[in-house]
């Protein structure tokens, strides 16, 4: 390769030497338009990886292999207290801190399993240097003191109830967040498969936290983790853009690397010793007393495969869990739906390739108590058919199809695309493997071909991972009525315990920590030390994409974009036609349509295409505001489509086929449908529960925030949950009906906007397409006179606004409070922006999660429709949580703040606002824009406004919306029964009035 065709990093060559590091490979990325540098540290083994390209949103990570010995979540509770001062950033908090002071496009950092990694992305080079400043004395040179391990990890507290009864509680941010996280089935149920089939390794371990063992760490053994692991010798840096790599790497030298020398930190994972005989094991879940356990049981069956550094194998896995998961028309999907055993796949289902030895699952959730062996049999027999008649060869194309679709689009979701580059490949890198491999797929797909040709080459691999292994356990994950409250049983039996034996001195200790711990976190503290960036970093402009001249034949809009081979589709249709009766309905069927058939095909064939011709092609349906004076709500369906563009025919026929052929009469399929998902609705209920609590208080506000709820938040969990209970034959027909009057006054051309998105040759080449598309639609309509079409249905919106709490099975509580405030547009919607980041970073962020211990205290302004949101994330607090955002409200109206934070806020509020997107969703966004009026003269005109704020102006907005009570504003909370009742108690006259999710 030319090495002079990148053009950030001239003349570098293999076995030069920059910065003590030696370049080992270089390599041609053609795919993403990237050359590929991997080198090692001399001096300490460091390896590093940079990937060199045009884009601005350059990215840095480093990372470290962390094997944790028990479940007490060292590594997790280390992620965390890293981050909280270190050697030449000593601050309480200084992650948070450069949040602020920085125009980051992605802050963060996970614990994996066996890996902990310290991300961030940002388009501005100074911002860039900054913040890696700030990671890497923080990743290798931390405080780690006491009293950040008790706020972070956790610690023991004397509270004060009935009267001067003083009891032990346990508090923490990690020690809550699993709280958590194991009342969720998902999580419950990914865990404790790791801990069936690793029993030997790293893996059989709780790396996030066991909320059982997590108080038996010490603070000494969270010194010495670090110790060991923080080390460069067990360390992966990586970059990513368009700066150039010896600036990078002298960067990290200097402040790094020149610093240590070579150790052995004796991170090395084995691979897990095969067992000669399949298992069995049988694990536990907490469901609420509330809810029927009948049918809530999930089984499945698990096998060890390939190691993880074996690059082919783990293509052929990949591919595998395609052809047999990846769609309605796979054999081991259909075949475990079509069992009427279970409503949907169970959680751990799919190939796992982010441990050593790599995992494949398959099974089924909400299945009855004995029903594991029944799904074993589906599972093997399906298995056994195939490998002795063989695989479809459209399933196989279809999947390699899919891979190649991937490793083709460049996208930011959710994570930025280099982040997204190095989730790719890092963990077959942090065992040994070769990047590229993960990264240029060639070699092995022409590997792949060759030996597809001699025959049978997924039949035999079927054999090799699944007949012929060992390896396997037959996995039962069953709920327990009791286990939450035996739980909190245990909890306050070992914490009595630990009381009746604390010394007079050891009450007095554990009181100073507290006022300690308190003392520090009200203080106010100096963080000059900490790199910033100033008001004049911050570009005038916003970014905006240009439509393109119309192109001939193609009804609606063009946009010209440089997407390296994909081309997309988007129709919008407005939903003022569809009967208010009928709403409901409407998230349903956008879920339904992609997965039934046509009255041309049904809907395994119509899988098969869709995976052979298509990145996808998906429907959803939302409720947004206009940005003009009158506010009106836009409800709409949006459907989407991508592909190659080879493939924009093929795309099409299969979207014209939907349109106007799509047939719901196959009532089975629609019960599989409705039961699947349902599981999904009931999943997000721990996952997203502040989003959710969010909407439920904001519904009563606007038709925009109703149909929202309706159509995203519990209320349509509850319908769902409602019209399944009680499901029969004639019900399904009715059903049927149902969506076929949607289908017809959703699909018609004067009810529908269209956008295409491409390159020029592309664009050219789908005229075609579009007569096709204005043929099936009877036309389509100019986004001008589109929002005539997009008209607000009349809402109910109820009388008052909620004050509620809203139970289901949870360990924490999710609490929110909404304030109707003004939109865009009004002078003081800069001030509000400015004023969500001031609350959260200078107030709720203290009082919720420091000494709180919940995982995240938020305060949110959306623009769209005025309305300035209070809410709490994996909270263990209820009534002292509305307190801190009725605090937040008083901190505003005192101008407890300074010019500098006012300044930091606006640099939070101008990197969302900046945040690049790449070619393809760009150009659809700037599509929207123009679909809600929101224009470019509007942004520009509100991001000048935000640069020109003054603190004053601050605090005269505050004053005008923000009080402590909040008798005039919404109060919903998402827990458990008991946790509620508590909260009401405690509330009195201002309790809440309790729903069941």
């Amino acid at each position: 390769m030319n090495q002079m065709m990148d053009k950030n990093n001239p003349g570098i060559t293999i076995g030069d030497e920059i910065s003590g590091c030696v370049v080992e490979n270089i390599a041609d990325l053609k795919e993403i338009r990237s050359v590929f540098y991997s080198l090692r540290h001399q001096g300490t083994g460091a390896k590093y990886v940079h990937i060199s390209n045009d884009d601005e949103e350059n990215t840095f990570s480093v990372a470290f292999k962390t094997v944790p010995t028990d479940s007490t979540g060292v590594a997790h509770i280390l992620e965390h207290t890293v981050l909280c001062g270190s050697r030449r950033f000593a601050v309480r908090d200084p992650f948070f801190s450069m949040l602020k002071r920085s125009l980051n496009t992605f802050m963060n950092a996970f614990t994996a399993s066996d890996w902990t990694m310290y991300p961030f992305s940002t388009q501005n080079r100074k911002d860039f240097f900054n913040l890696m400043d700030v990671y890497l004395d923080a990743a290798f040179f931390p405080n780690i003191d006491a009293l950040s391990f008790k706020q972070e990890g956790h610690r023991l507290e004397i509270e004060t109830s009935n009267g001067n009864a003083e009891r032990l509680v346990y508090k923490g941010v990690v020690y809550n967040e699993m709280k958590g996280a194991m009342s969720s089935p998902d999580q419950v149920c990914q865990r404790s498969l790791l801990n069936a089939l690793y029993p030997d390794t790293t893996y059989r371990f709780n790396s996030g936290g066991d909320p059982v063992e997590i108080p038996g760490l010490t603070h000494e053994q969270l010194v010495a983790f670090h110790r060991r692991h923080y080390h460069p010798s067990n360390a992966f840096f990586y970059t990513y853009g368009n700066l150039p790599l010896k600036e990078n790497l002298a960067f990290i030298a200097e402040k790094i690397l020149d610093q240590f020398d070579q150790i052995d930190p004796g991170t090395e994972v084995p691979s897990q010793p095969r067992w000669a005989k399949a298992g069995e094991a049988t694990y536990f879940y907490p469901l609420g007393p509330q809810e029927d356990p009948v049918k809530k049981h999930q089984a499945c069956l698990a096998w060890l495969t390939a190691d993880i550094k074996d690059s082919f194998e783990v293509l052929v896995l990949t591919l595998l869990e395609e052809i047999l998961l990846g769609n309605s028309a796979s054999p081991l999907r259909k075949a475990l739906i079509d069992s009427g055993l279970g409503s949907a796949l169970s959680d751990a289902t799919g190939f796992d390739a982010d441990n050593r030895d790599t995992l494949f699952a398959c099974g089924l959730k909400d299945v009855a108590a004995n029903a594991d062996p029944a799904v074993e049999t589906v599972i093997l027999n399906t298995l056994r058919n195939l490998a002795a008649n063989g695989i479809d060869s459209a399933l196989i194309e279809g999947a390699i199809h899919q891979i190649e679709f991937r490793q083709k689009e460049i996208t930011n979701t959710p994570y930025p695309f280099g982040l997204k580059l190095l989730m790719r490949f890092c963990g077959g890198w942090f065992h040994g493997g070769d990047p590229v491999r993960h990264l240029r797929l060639d070699e092995d797909f022409s590997r792949l071909r060759a030996e597809m040709a001699s025959g049978c080459f997924f039949e035999e691999r079927i054999k090799q991972y699944f007949l012929n292994n060992t390896h396997r356990i037959r996995f039962m994950l069953s709920p327990d009525q009791t286990m939450a409250e035996k739980e909190d049983r245990r909890v306050q039996e070992e914490l009595k315990r630990i009381q009746a034996g604390l010394t007079p001195e050891d009450l007095d200790r554990i009181k100073r920590d507290a006022l300690a711990l308190e003392k520090l976190q009200e203080a106010q503290e100096d963080i000059s030390c900490l790199p910033t960036l100033e008001r004049e970093d911050i570009p005038a402009s916003v970014k905006s994409v240009e439509e393109s001249s119309p192109c001939q034949l193609i009804p609606g809009r063009c946009y010209k974009q440089p997407t390296g081979g994909i081309f997309y589709f988007s129709a919008l249709a407005g939903v003022s036609k569809i009967n208010r009766a009928l709403m409901p309905w409407i998230p349903f069927f956008c879920y339904a349509v992609t997965k039934v058939g046509t009255t041309q095909h049904d809907y395994m064939e119509m899988a098969r295409r869709m995976d052979l011709y298509t990145g996808g092609i998906s429907l959803g349906v939302s409720a947004r505001t206009r940005y003009d004076a009158s506010g009106t709500c836009l409800p709409f369906m949006s459907l989407d489509g991508k592909c190659l563009e080879r493939n924009i025919g093929k795309m099409t026929d299969i979207l014209t086929e939907y349109i106007g052929e799509v047939d719901f009469s196959n009532t089975e399929r629609l019960k599989q449908l409705l039961l699947e998902y349902r599981a999904a609705l009931e999943t997000m209920v721990i996952h997203n529960g502040h989003r959710l609590a969010m909407s439920l208080a904001a519904r009563r506000y606007s038709s925009q925030s109703a149909l929202s709820e309706m159509w995203s938040g519990i209320e349509q969990l509850k319908f769902i949950k409602m019209f399944t209970d009680t499901l029969s034959q004639d019900s399904l027909i009715g059903l049927t009906e149902i969506l076929m009057q949607i289908a017809k006054r959703l699909f018609i051309g004067e009810n529908v906007t269209t956008v295409w998105i491409g390159e020029d040759k592309a664009l050219v080449n789908a005229g075609p397409a579009g007569e096709a598309i204005r043929s099936c639609l009877g036309g389509v309509i100019e986004l001008e006179k589109a929002t005539d079409s997009f008209f607000v249905p009349e809402m109910d919106l109820g009388k008052g606004l909620p004050k509620e709490g809203w139970y289901t099975t949870s360990a924490v509580s999710f609490v929110a409070r909404m304030v109707e405030t003004v939109r865009l547009g009004h002078p003081d919607a800069p001030a509000l922006s400015i004023i969500a980041k001031l609350m959260r970073s200078l107030y709720l962020h203290r009082e919720i999660r420091e000494k709180g211990g919940a995982y995240g205290g938020f305060a949110l302004y959306s623009p769209e429709n005025g309305l300035f949101g209070f809410a709490s994330y994996r909270d263990p607090h209820i009534v002292a949580t509305l307190k801190a955002f009725s605090g937040a409200c008083e901190f505003i109206r005192s101008g407890n703040f300074s010019d500098e934070d006012v300044k930091e806020a606006l640099l939070q509020v101008c990197s969302e606002l900046d945040r690049p997107d790449p070619p393809g969703p760009s150009a659809k966004k700037a599509y929207m824009r123009k679909f809600v009026l929101l224009k470019d003269e509007t942004r520009t005109r509100y991001k000048s406004d935000l640069l020109a704020l003054t603190r004053e102006t601050v605090v005269e907005v505050g004053w005008k919306y923000f009080r402590a009570d909040d008798e005039n504003d919404a109060v919903v909370v998402i827990s458990d029964e008991e946790k509620l009742n508590a909260a009401n108690e405690k509330l009195g006259v201002r309790s809440l009035v309790l729903n069941k999710i």
